[in-house]
């Protein structure tokens, strides 16, 4: 089984941080991990190689600094990885990245299973691992919280639902975006960690994927973000004293803005 992986560098949750005079995300100085969600899919995607064969590729879309989120990859026992960088790719909103790494997956050639996160931390879209499917005219199953079992031509997942999940069957190829309770991401062995220090990493630019400017990047974005920021802190609540009537007319007061 051949298995490609889509993940996606990301700012530590925790230390995410907003410009207030650009509305954009604080990236210098900000710790970078593995989209968590991406871990799972990473992790399975292992899983399916250990027990039907095969290879499983793994790909990113970022920075040069992103070859540090693939050789972690490869030290949870990812066979090959692949960095898509180039400046012709900035300002790639959710549509631009899809249709990027879509293409990309095609360049690799042939592939039993993309499996993704079901969505990145620092942007919550949920919304690239479909279009991918989409670009490749594929079918995808999204929020997967396991597989039950996988033939040669097709494959039966458990859906995370609201309430409960449906068993779904999905021919080969197919894509899946995965839930944190699929599996539990296994640590690197110190083996897979010296294997993933010395490997050789594959980068591709515009140069060798050769795709149509107009197509890629920023130019290629219908979404425009118009302002990112940060919620502005509660007030602390107030306690109303006095007998019923006085009570009432602050509360009155308070809600028609007129008592500060």
């Amino acid at each position: 089984m051949n298995i490609i992986v889509c993940i996606k560098q990301v700012p530590e949750t925790n230390e995410v941080r907003i410009n207030p005079e650009t509305n954009t995300l604080i990236r210098e100085g900000v710790k970078s991990i593995i989209n968590p969600f991406d871990m799972y899919a990473i992790e399975e995607a292992v899983r399916l190689k250990e027990k039907f064969g095969g290879k499983a590729i793994v790909i990113t879309m970022g920075p040069p600094q992103a070859e540090a989120a693939l050789r972690e990859a490869l030290s949870l026992g990812i066979d090959e990885a692949i960095l898509i960088t180039d400046r012709a790719f900035a300002g790639s909103d959710t549509w631009a990245t899809s249709y990027t790494l879509a293409q990309v997956i095609r360049k690799i050639g042939a592939f039993d299973l993309i499996l993704c996160g079901k969505q990145a931390s620092d942007g919550d879209t949920a919304q690239v691992g479909p279009g991918i499917s989409a670009h490749l005219d594929i079918p995808q199953v999204t929020y997967v919280k396991k597989i039950e079992e996988v033939k040669n031509n097709s494959l039966r997942v458990e859906r995370m639902m609201e309430e409960g999940y449906e068993v779904i069957e999905t021919p080969l190829p197919c894509l899946l975006t995965v839930v944190k309770e699929i599996n539990e991401p296994r640590l690197p062995s110190l083996k897979g960690m010296l294997r993933a220090k010395s490997a050789k990493i594959t980068v591709w630019t515009q140069k060798e994927l050769n795709l149509d400017p107009q197509s890629i990047g920023l130019c290629s974005s219908p979404t425009q973000v118009i302002k990112i920021f940060t919620p502005p802190p509660r007030i602390g609540g107030q306690i109303l004293k006095g007998d019923t009537q006085e009570v009432v007319e602050k509360l009155a007061g308070l809600l028609k803005g007129e008592v500060a």
